[in-house]
């Protein structure tokens, strides 16, 4: 059975909200823990590859970073608690806890061995230097004898 949408009527609002990509976002930016995802730019240089990840409210040492088999992965776990004296009682309690892991599979152009990573405003950079033997030369003149 094939449905078509009735081209007299104009779409109602309610139509264009779960026609658009509004109402996929939440698939595409939770994990299956229901966790949120930081958004991710990778660039490529002659020289490099960089990975940003957006991650404001955490510290540098709320991150790891790990290579195993080519493979880059990128996580973190952040709880706050608060604390509580003794004698309080409270009424509402609120935990916050943050985890994410993104994995990256590297090309056999990278160089595993000097990646470099920065924390600052709310973005981790990784830096992963191409091979020299992957980095493009420029044009070599042949003399002729």
């Amino acid at each position: 059975m094939l449905l078509v949408r009735n081209s007299n009527q104009v779409p109602s609002l309610f139509d264009r909200f779960f026609d658009g990509e509004l109402f996929d976002w939440a698939n595409q930016n939770y994990s299956e823990t229901n966790t949120t995802l930081p958004s991710v730019n990778v660039k490529e240089d002659t020289d490099a590859f960089t990975v940003e990840v957006a991650a404001p409210g955490f510290e540098k040492g709320d991150f790891k970073i790990e290579l195993n088999h080519n493979t880059l992965t990128i996580s973190s776990e952040k709880k706050v608690e608060n604390e509580t004296k003794d004698g309080e009682h409270f009424t509402k309690r609120e935990f916050s806890y943050q985890s994410f892991s993104r994995s990256f599979s590297l090309p056999q152009t990278a160089d595993g061995e000097k990646i470099e990573a920065a924390y600052d405003k709310g973005i981790l950079t990784v830096s992963i230097p191409k091979r020299e033997e992957a980095k493009p030369k420029p044009a070599k003149m042949i003399e002729i004898k």
